[in-house]
């Protein structure tokens, strides 16, 4: 089913236990735009549990700042081991935890439909990703952030808005007479 969106604003998340990404995408009418990207670094906390409350934090501070209306984030990958996918799922169960919090419903994306749905290639690298996505943005390359992690999050935020339809264009045709009449910049003269 195709939705129509005035506009909406998506919060992708790519979770870390030391440095987690974020994205903003707004998308008006059919236009995606980014609006914010960067990563919260949780280095130099050295508790796991006040790295978990420092993700809350600064995960509800961007929700407060850019008010998204949904939550894209990228499911943990499951080749690490035991331990690492315990962090990780507690990274990234915070920050559920205060999407839900303000009512905002999420949706979670395997990395490899994110990289799908960016590159056309599941096996694509975070370098393929990152260079699509200023592509497709068309953001400058000064724009680009130092660490992948954030362009892995606006991955997400983008494959989520590719999965929720495209919103409809604006011109409804009746067949192609209608087509033309509305487009003539785009046909040729007999």
């Amino acid at each position: 089913m195709i939705v129509s969106v005035k506009e909406k604003v998506i919060l992708g998340i790519d979770p870390g236990t030391n440095i987690m990404g974020y994205g903003v995408l707004r998308v008006t009418g059919t236009n995606p735009e980014m609006v914010a990207m960067g990563v919260i670094d949780l280095r130099r906390a050295g508790d796991t549990y006040l790295k978990l409350r420092h993700i809350h934090q600064r995960v509800l501070g961007i929700i407060e700042s850019y008010l998204p209306d949904e939550l894209a984030i990228e499911a943990p990958f499951f080749g690490k081991n035991v331990q690492s996918m315990l962090k990780l799922g507690r990274a990234q169960g915070v920050a559920m935890a205060a999407a839900l919090s303000r009512d905002i419903p999420i949706t979670e994306y395997a990395p490899l439909k994110i990289k799908m749905a960016i590159t056309g290639n599941g096996q694509a690298s975070k370098e393929q990703v990152a260079d699509m996505l200023q592509r497709m943005l068309r953001f400058d390359k000064s724009q680009m952030p130092a660490f992948m992690d954030a362009t892995d999050a606006m991955a997400a935020a983008y494959c989520h808005y590719l999965q929720m339809g495209r919103p409809m264009a604006e011109k409804a045709y009746h067949g192609w007479k209608d087509f033309i009449a509305k487009n003539p910049d785009k046909v040729k003269g007999g």
